[in-house]
């Protein structure tokens, strides 16, 4: 299917959009007006975008049935301060109740049942249940378009960040496995990141790696091994040699079992290699592949 998206409706376009671009992390804005009334609202068009500064982006977008912005935008334009709350998994339903589009003198912290809390350097209030905040100063909004669907960036530098020290490991560092954030998808459709979900990917080598494109033919082209795998193999500064000291019960069964037929054997050796890959185990991947040659 190819969606041109000169011809369809802007709700049309917010529909695969949202489920596309995906997971997104979402920015539970809480704001203050000049009266001094408190708005609290989720956005999921947000992101990280530099660290120093350290700048943060969210864009309430233009509603798209009827053109009209948010609270949260006129609520920045008139005192430029946001708290930006982290959500996670045990706050997700408070969070989602917060964006029922309540009239501008209700407190959605009361509605949601969620804790005012003061933040240290802006007037907008701390969620006290969110283990992560951000008092931030708005730079800029930079607005995207004047009709509905127009986003509208909201540029933050961030002041101070607040962490639960519930979240933090034994070097006082965010340990990644305790924080359960919470993600947006499209429609109704969230997603949570935990143990059960998280995965690590060894970053490249500060060298370069040889690339899928080096590997030898027999490998590249191999018809067990996804691209994913070959990744992993290709992200070595160089070709390994084999180690003559290396010493694999697996690998031996193979040899012993399938040496008379070549490609039965290079054919157990990528079923191997690919166990030792899902594994986390690259190095010993590669010397299973290098004895087959």
């Amino acid at each position: 299917m190819i969606i041109d998206f000169s011809s369809i409706k802007p709700a049309e376009k917010q529909y695969y959009l949202q489920h596309a671009v995906a997971p997104r992390p979402i920015c539970f804005a809480s704001t203050i007006d000049k009266d001094g009334n408190v708005n609290l609202s989720p956005f999921s068009f947000f992101n990280l975008f530099s660290s120093n500064p350290p700048i943060l982006i969210f864009s309430p977008a233009r509603r798209v049935r009827d053109n009209t912005i948010k609270h949260t935008l006129e609520n920045i334009m008139a005192v430029p301060e946001v708290v930006i709350n982290i959500v996670t998994y045990d706050m997700v339903q408070q969070q989602s109740l917060a964006s029922c589009e309540y009239p501008a003198d209700v407190n959605e912290f009361v509605k949601t049942g969620f804790t005012e809390q003061s933040a240290t350097i802006v007037k907008p209030p701390l969620v006290k249940e969110s283990k992560i905040t951000m008092e931030c100063k708005v730079l800029e909004v930079k607005p995207l378009g004047t009709t509905g669907g127009a986003g509208n960036l909201v540029i933050c530098e961030v002041l101070c960040m607040h962490i639960d020290d519930s979240l933090l490991d034994a070097d006082k560092k965010i340990d990644q496995r305790k924080i359960n954030h919470v993600a947006r998808l499209g429609g109704d459709w969230y997603c949570v990141v935990n143990e059960n979900n998280l995965f690590q990917v060894e970053k490249p080598n500060q060298q370069l790696g040889i690339g899928v494109d080096a590997l030898p033919a027999s490998i590249r082209n191999s018809a067990i091994l996804t691209g994913n795998e070959l990744g992993q193999l290709a992200n070595v500064t160089e070709l390994p040699a084999i180690n003559p000291a290396y010493d694999d019960a697996g690998l031996k069964q193979i040899i012993q079992y399938f040496s008379i037929s070549p490609d039965e054997m290079e054919r157990e050796l990528h079923v191997y290699a690919k166990r030792l890959l899902e594994e986390g185990k690259p190095g010993d991947a590669w010397q299973v592949l290098l004895a087959g040659g």
